[in-house]
C-alpha cells in the first residue's frame, strides 16, 4: 500500500515511525514550512520533517493544498490512502478524492467531543476524567467525519497539555497500527458522529495564560496545567512575568484578599512554600519561572524574594 502522510508537530511522530518500521510504502511526508524561531529567527524544522529527513523519506511542505500545483504533485503520488495526525491545514476536496481508500485523520480527543484546534488542553480545563484518540474519516468539515475507532485513557491530576500530549501520541500509533490494517482490507465500518454531543475546541492565545486570580482555584490549577508547556500560565510580579509551572488547590485559610500571596499553615506548610487567594479558596505553589531566570521550586524563589509574602498579585 502506498500511503502518504501528513503531520507537523511532535504527537505525530510515533504514527510516522509506526507506518516506517510496519513496512508501509511511505511515498511522502507532508509538513507545514519551516518557521523561524529564537532571538535569531532562524528557521526551525518540525519534528515530522526531522523524523522524515532521518528516516531519508521524500518531504514537501506546502504553503497551501489548495493549489492546483500542490494537488496534481500529490496526486502524482498515486497514494493508496493518507494518514493525517495535527498536519495543520485543513484538506480540501480536491485532496480528499484523491486516494482510493481515503484519508484518516488521528484526533487527540474522544470524538464528537472537542473537535478543533486545541482538544488535549480542553479536556484538562473541563476537569474531564478521560480523553482518547479517534482515528476518523476525513470529510470537509471540521473533525466531522464517521469515526473508524477509539481508544480512551485516564487524565491524571498531574497531567499537563504537554504530558497528556506525549502519552496520547503513542495510542495514536498503537491505535494506526490495528485500525490501519484493519481499513485497507475493509473489515472496518465507519460510524457517524452524534453531531448532538459535539463540542469545539477553539486555538489558545498567549493572552489567555495570564491569570485571573478572581477565579476559583480549582480553575486556575487547571490552566496551569492546560497551558503547560505554551503559552504558560502567568502573573505579574514587580513589572515582569512570573509563570506558574506547578500548583494545587488548597481549602480557604483565614480572610481572603483575592490575589494576596500568603504561607500556608498546616498540613500544607510542609509541602507547599507559599499560596495566592483566589475568588474561591487558595492555590498553593510549587514550582515557579521568574522572567529572565530559569524555572525553580517556589522555595527556592521565596529565598530570593522575600518580600513577596504578603504581597499582592492583579487580578489579571
Amino acid at each position: 500500500m502506498r500511503v502518504i502522510f501528513m503531520g507537523t508537530p511532535g504527537f505525530a511522530v510515533p504514527s510516522l515511525e509506526h507506518l516506517v518500521l510496519n513496512r508501509y510504502q511511505v511515498v511522502a511526508v507532508y509538513t507545514q514550512p519551516d518557521r523561524p524561531a529564537g532571538r535569531g529567527r532562524r528557521l526551525v524544522l518540525s519534528p515530522v520533517k526531522e523524523a522524515a529527513v532521518t528516516w531519508e523519506l521524500p518531504v514537501i511542505q506546502p504553503a497551501s493544498l489548495k493549489r492546483v500545483e500542490v494537488v496534481e504533485q500529490l496526486a502524482g503520488f498515486q497514494p493508496d490512502v493518507i494518514v493525517v495526525a495535527a498536519f495543520g491545514q485543513i484538506l480540501p476536496q480536491s485532496v480528499l478524492g484523491i486516494p482510493s481508500h481515503g484519508c484518516l485523520n488521528i484526533h487527540p480527543s474522544l470524538l464528537p467531543g472537542f473537535r478543533g484546534a486545541s482538544p488535549v488542553a480542553a479536556a484538562i480545563l473541563a476537569g474531564d476524567e478521560f480523553t482518547g484518540v479517534s482515528i476518523m474519516l476525513m470529510d470537509e468539515g471540521l473533525d466531522t467525519g464517521p469515526v473508524l475507532a477509539r481508544a480512551q485513557i485516564p487524565i491524571s491530576l498531574q497531567d499537563t497539555t504537554g504530558s497528556l500530549t506525549d502519552k496520547l501520541s503513542l495510542v495514536a500509533a498503537h491505535l494506526l497500527q490495528d485500525v490501519l490494517a484493519r481499513w485497507l482490507r475493509d473489515e472496518l465500518i465507519p460510524q457517524p458522529q452524534n453531531e448532538a454531543e459535539a463540542t469545539y475546541s477553539s486555538s489558545i492565545s498567549k493572552e489567555e495564560g495570564e491569570i485571573d486570580w478572581r477565579l476559583p482555584a480549582i480553575d486556575i490549577w487547571r490552566r496551569v496545567r492546560a497551558f503547560y508547556p505554551w503559552p504558560g500560565c502567568y502573573t505579574r510580579w514587580q513589572g515582569r512575568r512570573l509563570e506558574i509551572i506547578e500548583a494545587l488547590p488548597l481549602p480557604e485559610e483565614g480572610t481572603p484578599e483575592v490575589g494576596r500571596v500568603v504561607a500556608p499553615t498546616g498540613v500544607a506548610a510542609s509541602e507547599v512554600a507559599f499560596g495566592v487567594h483566589t475568588g474561591e479558596g487558595i492555590l498553593g505553589i510549587f514550582k515557579v519561572q521568574l522572567e529572565g531566570k530559569r524555572a525553580m521550586s517556589a522555595a527556592e524563589f521565596l529565598r530570593g524574594q522575600r518580600q513577596f509574602i504578603g504581597a499582592t498579585l492583579l487580578p489579571g
